[in-house]
């Protein structure tokens, strides 16, 4: 087992992780950071290593930044979202520096993916969890994940704060945090088809 202290001082809001073959990356939702550990073949964690994010993801605003995170392009790429631009962004991981993922709907019209959370990705389609509007948006990615369309945005009369999913096929499962119900005492995960349309 090993214990590790992610971020120093007041600046930290550890808030998602994603797995890679070898290593595990974690966000900041109050630093431009992310945040490297190392795995073994045989699964033991090596040492960690802040990976500061250049600006435009590195920056930071007032409320909530980094969220969601996943690995693109074979692990090559990550995909990061913010929560407060509503937007989602493209990191190299060696050094930090990334650009802005153009989202646009069908009509090719800016997306601005309000409330975005956590992010899944298989492929070239990304799936993005918007929580407080109890939907996600299925997004078609260029190959190199440097825009993408809204293909199809996916409800669920059970959705009740989604934050994050999961992804088994064609099955997405989503936890609902239930943010707008303060006394909740027990909380569950909603399955919805991943892709109801081409």
């Amino acid at each position: 087992m090993a214990v590790y202290q992610l971020a120093k001082g007041g600046d930290k809001f550890i808030n998602d992780v994603i797995l890679t073959r070898h290593v595990a990356w974690f966000t900041n939702s109050r630093a431009g950071e992310l945040y490297r550990i190392p795995i073994s073949r045989d699964g033991d964690p090596g040492k960690s290593r802040t990976v500061t994010l250049k600006a435009p993801a590195g920056t930071v605003d007032e409320g909530f930044n980094l969220n969601g995170i996943a690995a693109a392009d074979e692990g090559r790429k990550l995909i990061v979202a913010h929560t407060g631009r509503g937007a989602l962004y493209a990191v190299d991981p060696r050094d930090g520096s990334n650009k802005k993922i153009e989202v646009t709907d069908s009509g090719g019209d800016a997306v601005t993916l309000k409330n975005v959370d956590g992010i899944v990705v298989r492929g070239d389609t990304l799936w993005a969890v918007q929580n407080l509007l109890n939907q996600v948006s299925r997004i078609d990615l260029n190959g190199r994940v440097s825009s993408g369309e809204v293909e199809e945005v996916i409800t669920s009369k059970n959705f009740d704060v989604p934050t994050t999913a999961a992804l088994f096929g064609n099955t997405l499962a989503l936890v609902n945090a239930k943010f707008t119900t303060p006394a909740a005492k027990s909380f569950e995960a909603v399955l919805v088809k991943a892709r109801s349309r081409d």
